[in-house]
């Protein structure tokens, strides 16, 4: 994935990921770091794959291609903030687009995730400034991960968005688009934006 954007997509870039988008974009660092300014990463994690991830994960897959709904009702409940109730048009929409997006889609990214990386091995090299954003109510990648990310860069920031969880940007948009606007414009001498 991250090869195919960098061929795709000409001169210095500032990469935004969110979740696997975010592990896509550290790849994208790792592979060209010297096309990034800047790289922001929502929701994201660092580890590589898990010793005993691999069979929850083809069950994932397999639960996909025999009812995308059940699917769908079981993942997305966890990946909202806990402890607050979602907005019933919200999860409409996220049922809507992993409905639309369909088992083939979904065992492509599970198998992406299933090829990732140990992020943390490269980590370190990345050089340009890095914006990590993270819902406090996140349980998939908390702050911690995020934090740890952070502890590995020279010039890293890491801000936390409180009543989100793991779908932060559309859970709270304002709040997340506000945090890239506002670190954009912090750092656009050094960004060159």
């Amino acid at each position: 994935m991250a090869a195919c954007l960098l061929r795709e997509n000409d001169g210095p870039l500032i990469p935004i990921g969110h979740s696997l988008g975010g592990r896509v974009a550290m790849e994208m660092a790792h592979q060209a770091p010297e096309r990034m300014r800047g790289l922001i990463l929502a929701n994201t994690g660092h580890d590589g794959v898990g010793e005993n991830e691999a069979p929850k994960r083809l069950a994932k897959i397999a639960r996909g291609y025999e009812d995308m709904a059940a699917l769908a009702a079981e993942w997305l409940p966890p990946m909202l903030a806990q402890g607050i109730t979602p907005d019933p048009a919200l999860v409409d929409d996220l049922t809507d687009m992993v409905l639309k997006a369909g088992p083939d889609v979904h065992a492509r990214q599970i198998r992406a995730i299933m090829e990732r990386p140990n992020a943390m091995d490269y980590i370190p090299a990345i050089t340009c400034p890095v914006l990590l954003l993270t819902g406090a109510q996140d349980g998939w990648s908390p702050e911690k991960q995020h934090r740890e990310i952070a502890e590995q860069l020279d010039k890293a920031e890491v801000q936390v968005i409180d009543g989100a969880g793991h779908f932060m940007p559309v859970e709270r948009p304002a709040e997340t688009v506000a945090a890239i606007t506002g670190w954009l414009d912090q750092h656009k001498e050094e960004l060159n934006v």
